[in-house]
């Protein structure tokens, strides 16, 4: 079920974090459209008893672990979660929170799934970072609102995300993206334009003086891992969640 999970206890007398990204053996998509271009919808019923299955998984022996995630829609906007949160949709791309015991959950299929905490595990975040979000830097967003909370100095994990060899586009969205990101440009083992948007993540990532830990794969050559551009309209969503141990 996960592709990568670690688990951290806290320093200088912080909190305990736990974070995983999940594999193919769950499709966490959405019960309706609305990440990384899906049309149609999944069984809303099933969406939900699947995240009952990864709440079971992500914390063995627990019960009622709150799973938060959003309506993922290629932007830069960061939701934080408080304590008066009340169960409603968000709509963003990264989630960031101080609240113990809540995992923080995005979604995606190609695109770069990523985890935040800073060193006293005291904030958390998630985020969800395709070409749109590079662009509009929804990774540095997540990382300011991260110490606008309070944050100490962040760690990141980079999860499985389609690699700069195998994502193929047009010349001039290579171009525009690379004019914004020059990380991002890239070229396909078969000679075409491409992008690497895991590099331009990292890039993004290092300017703000980020640790990184790279736990990234590249989805579309793996078969263990969903992949849009793999698998089409039949790709289910893989996850990246993260929690402050309660």
């Amino acid at each position: 079920m996960f592709a990568f999970r670690e688990s951290r206890g806290g320093e200088a007398g912080g909190a305990s974090i736990d974070l995983a990204f999940t594999d193919r053996t769950l499709d966490l998509s959405l019960p309706a459209a609305g990440d990384d271009g899906v049309v149609g919808e999944v069984d809303e019923a099933a969406a939900t008893a699947r995240l009952a299955t990864l709440a079971g998984e992500f914390a063995p022996g627990e019960h009622g672990l709150r799973i938060v995630g959003l309506r993922q829609v290629h932007g830069a906007e960061v939701a934080v979660l408080d304590a008066s949160y009340d169960g409603r949709e968000l709509v963003a791309d990264a989630i960031v929170t101080t609240q113990p015991g809540v995992a923080l959950l995005v979604r995606a299929a190609d695109c770069v799934p990523v985890l935040l905490a800073d060193e006293r595990h005291t904030v958390v975040g998630a985020v969800h970072s395709g070409r749109p979000g590079l662009v509009a830097g929804v990774v540095p967003a997540a990382v300011r609102a991260m110490r606008d909370l309070g944050a100490g100095p962040i760690a990141a994990w980079i999860g499985p995300h389609v690699c700069g060899s195998c994502y193929e586009v047009p010349g001039t969205m290579r171009a525009d993206v690379a004019a914004v990101v020059p990380e991002s440009w890239a070229e396909t083992s078969w000679g075409t334009p491409a992008l690497d948007i895991g590099a331009g993540v990292r890039a993004q990532l290092v300017s703000e003086g980020v640790t990184i830990v790279d736990a990234s794969r590249c989805t579309r050559e793996e078969a263990d891992l969903w992949s849009y551009r793999r698998d089409g309209a039949a790709a289910g969503r893989l996850g990246g969640l993260i929690r402050i141990r309660p």
